[in-house]
């Protein structure tokens, strides 16, 4: 019976200290993330800074120019060779620049994706411990949500409208609002009450043809 009971004891200690460390885990990917984010976010000041360094070191030049033309007068116009060639190699600096920010930025993107996956990951654990869930449903044709308010959605004490997304715009979910065929639905809550609802905004109405 006692070894049973330490065999007991050292399994539970096995699963928190694994716990622990998934925790600890997850917490310094999260945090050396964010510093990557940081630092990236870092040297595209400083490329924007140095594209703004460019363009007032050209307009300078190109002020420069014209002044120095305007008061020496010369016979034959010799000032556009030169402005030619600082806007050409101002124009060269400033696209290498932008290559450098556009690949910064698309770090960046791709940092704050993982982090996103991350947080719904969680997100999904969370809500899958208590047995609830988050659905995304868009409203068919011919389904009976169609030309509804979403103050008719059947009556539910666990389940609830997030967010209703319609072409680019995230529209709140007003009881008045009116549901269109395309619309995309979020639904949040209990799993069972999730199943009853995504019916609401999919099946077809009763005596509907398909």
């Amino acid at each position: 019976m006692t070894f049973e009971l330490l065999g007991r004891v050292h399994k539970e200690l096995s699963i928190t200290g694994q716990a622990l460390y998934e925790t600890v885990l997850a917490v310094s990917e999260l945090v050396n993330r964010k510093v990557q984010i940081i630092r990236l976010h870092g040297h595209a000041s400083a490329l924007l800074k140095k594209i703004d360094a460019v363009t007032g070191r050209l307009g300078q030049q190109i002020a420069t120019q014209v002044s120095d033309r305007l008061l020496e007068k010369p016979a034959v116009d010799s000032g556009v060779g030169p402005i030619d060639e600082s806007l050409n190699d101002a124009m060269t600096e400033i696209q290498q620049l932008k290559t450098f920010l556009l690949r910064i930025d698309t770090q960046i993107r791709e940092l704050k994706l993982e982090a996103i996956h991350q947080d719904l990951l969680t997100f999904q654990r969370d809500l899958t411990l208590r047995s609830s869930g988050i659905e995304r449903v868009t409203v068919t044709r011919s389904a009976a949500a169609t030309q509804e308010p979403l103050g008719a959605l059947p009556h539910s004490s666990s389940a609830h409208v997030a967010t209703v997304l319609r072409g680019p715009f995230l529209l709140a979910p007003d009881k008045d609002l009116l549901l269109r065929p395309g619309d995309i639905v979020i639904l949040i809550g209990s799993q069972a009450e999730l199943d009853k609802l995504t019916a609401w905004f999919t099946s077809q109405r009763p005596g509907t043809l398909s």
